[in-house]
């Protein structure tokens, strides 16, 4: 019985270290095809148009009182034929939020802008339920999406809508730009986040592109050819996944619409200063994928694709299980050293595909900021924790994901906080303690107790990854209790409301 409980849990283990190895590996893969791609000649800029086509602006909106105006204000000055450009807020809002955004609106248009706000008592599909609402009222042949903590630049549609124009491009179904970060140097949490984020983007977007994988439209900061979304094979905006703009960019690609990505093109946004809420928006975005995953992947693999292509879109997919994997050789380590295994050499397999995140962190800020890069991939020793910190939240997110569609579009709080003075805990948006977080508590307690057990049964070799396991639960215990405490009552510098935010902008 001890041997049969020994393979069983051996077996588990080595599980855990494959899947890591594979998704380690595939870091480097697509930095390798990232940075082969860097040494063909550049593409020729797209050239405007003569006539630009009609383009709308979608905006949907829910529950966003410290961010509505400045969304709504960034997209009505945007630099574009105003008779060819349509603004619709898509506002779900049951807050005050509907208020600042009505006023908005009304102000625009007296500007003589095409906007207009859509609200609907019944928030049904949630944003992918907003989204093909307001399709039907889209006058754009092309149609452009930015979330609310987005602030797209003014010439952000000039540079993306000539991707659709050119000779050659009428197959192009969406085009994507880079995040860029408006509050980057807000903490190190956030600081963290923007490493994860330019590393997805710079390199595996661009990754994936180059090798001619396919890849996912991010949601925001991007625009849609209408007769894509439109086209009945695509099958248009649908509710039964969290991740609608995944799973709509991944069914175009598959009815023979092509995706673009720009890195040239940045559309910056608000990253989460709160630590849970951060936790929050990885639960949506785990679950949302692994959803996805479970909807496609039979046509995925059934497609016309190489077959590496079509691997690599499994893997993309795919890319949440990382955390139950995490999570399953934490779970398996103390019992293995109990019964004296030491897992540590398992590891060895991980020794070279481990080496993948980092360097693809690192080509990622070397290409953006070549003279600080050093500087920021500083941040990876903390993205690593946050990483092992998330395991047990997104191996939860992935278990209902695998076996649920559709669920609560629970949104991640915004807070216009764009400098280091800007205050976010008074909000009522602020979001409490969880059962999750206790969950945290008692994997730090159980990661704490396998790294004693390692060091006193002379395993000594799994004794840092225990303490590492220590560390990332750790840091979501401790920051998240101490972000959850109560705010001082007098903060230096209050963050505008929204009524004074507006007075500035109407005096300008």
């Amino acid at each position: 019985m001890r041997m049969v409980l020994v393979l069983a849990l051996q077996l588990l283990y080595l599980i855990g270290v494959l899947g890591l190895t594979i998704y380690g590996g595939n870091a480097l893969w697509l930095t390798w095809q990232r940075q082969r791609a860097q040494r063909k000649p550049a593409p020729a800029r797209k050239t405007h148009p003569q006539q630009w086509p009609p383009v709308t602006v979608q905006l949907p909106i829910y529950n966003e009182r410290h961010v509505a105006e400045r969304l709504i204000d960034a997209c009505a000055r945007l630099d574009y034929p105003a008779d060819r450009l349509q603004i619709q807020v898509l506002d779900d809002s049951t807050d005050d939020t509907r208020a600042i955004v009505l006023r908005r609106v009304h102000y625009w248009r007296r500007k003589g802008l095409d906007i207009a706000a859509l609200h609907r008592t019944d928030r049904s599909g949630y944003k992918a339920g907003a989204l093909r609402h307001a399709f039907a009222q889209a006058k754009g042949d092309f149609v452009a999406i930015f979330d609310a903590d987005f602030a797209p630049p003014r010439d952000f549609l000039l540079l993306t809508i000539p991707h659709f124009l050119q000779p050659g491009d009428e197959r192009v179904g969406f085009v994507q730009s880079r995040w860029g970060h408006l509050n980057e140097a807000y903490s190190p949490l956030t600081r963290a986040q923007t490493l994860a984020l330019d590393g997805h983007f710079v390199v595996e977007q661009a990754g994936r592109q180059a090798a001619g994988y396919p890849f996912g439209f991010n949601g925001s900061g991007g625009v849609w050819r209408r007769q894509c979304i439109a086209d009945p094979a695509v099958g248009g905006w649908q509710t039964d996944t969290l991740c609608e703009d995944l799973d709509l960019s991944y069914r175009a690609q598959l009815a023979g619409w092509q995706p673009r990505y720009l890195n040239e093109v940045v559309a910056p946004a608000e990253v989460p200063p709160q630590l849970i809420a951060f936790r929050r928006q990885q639960f949506r975005w785990a679950k949302g994928s692994i959803q996805t995953l479970r909807k496609l992947h039979g046509r995925v693999w059934a497609s016309g694709w190489s077959w590496q292509a079509r691997l690599a879109g499994l893997v993309h997919l795919g890319s949440y299980l990382i955390h139950p994997l995490l999570l399953t050789l934490l779970l398996v380590a103390l019992p293995l050293m109990l019964l004296g295994i030491d897992p540590a050499p398992h590891l060895t397999v991980l020794s070279l595909a481990s080496f993948g995140p980092p360097l693809l962190y690192a080509v990622a800020q070397r290409t953006l900021h070549p003279h600080v890069w050093l500087k920021r991939w500083a941040y990876l020793p903390l993205l690593m924790l946050l990483g092992t910190g998330l395991s047990l939240n997104n191996s939860i997110a992935v278990w209902q994901g695998l076996f649920r569609q559709g669920g609560q579009f629970l949104r991640t709080p915004k807070f216009h906080v764009e400098s280091t003075a800007d205050v976010w805990q008074r909000s009522s948006y602020r979001l409490p303690l969880d059962a999750v977080w206790f969950g945290e508590v008692g994997l730090l307690i159980y990661a704490l107790a396998a790294a004693y057990v390692a060091i006193n049964t002379g395993t000594w070799g799994s004794a840092p990854f225990m303490l590492l396991y220590a560390l990332g639960y750790g840091l979501m215990v401790v920051v998240g209790l101490w972000q959850a405490r109560r705010p001082a009552p007098n903060p230096k510098r209050p963050r505008p409301t929204p009524s004074s935010v507006g007075t500035s902008i109407d005096a300008g």
